[in-house]
């Protein structure tokens, strides 16, 4: 993907799904695609930092364990950039170590959700309640 930028269609709420796992990343977009969201899967953290700051999606779902660079990297890079420090960012991970879990949220991530304890639903959920408070 390095040499395209991704790009979403037009849709009322862009999520950006930074994840290297290409069956993950392919069955959570499926699902928030059905829900109406557009998707831009960046398989790497670079690519997702580059997305991050060019697409200025409503909504980030991070992995932590990355190449390229990190999840924690990908944070502070996205706090430091003025097209990107005011993004909400999830962190979706399989990790759930408390340094891990502490460091993100300490860096502004918006919640911490470890992989196996979340239902791909739950993450249009999640999306809807970051993107309508209210609703």
């Amino acid at each position: 993907m390095g040499t395209q930028t991704p790009s979403y269609h037009d849709a009322a709420v862009r999520v950006l799904l930074i994840e290297d796992d290409e069956d993950l990343a392919e069955m959570y977009r499926l699902r928030l695609a059905a829900d109406g969201y557009a998707v831009v899967i960046a398989p790497d953290g670079e690519d997702g930092v580059a997305a991050a700051r060019s697409q200025a999606p409503d909504l980030i779902f991070l992995d932590v364990r990355l190449p390229r660079l990190d999840g924690v990297q990908v944070l502070e890079r996205l706090r430091a950039s003025p097209e990107a420090c005011e993004i909400p960012v999830i962190v979706l991970t399989s990790y759930g170590e408390p340094e891990i879990r502490s460091r993100c949220l300490g860096l502004g991530a918006l919640d911490y959700l470890v992989k196996a304890d979340v239902i791909p639903s739950a993450l249009s959920d999640r999306v809807r309640q970051v993107t309508h408070p209210a609703a």
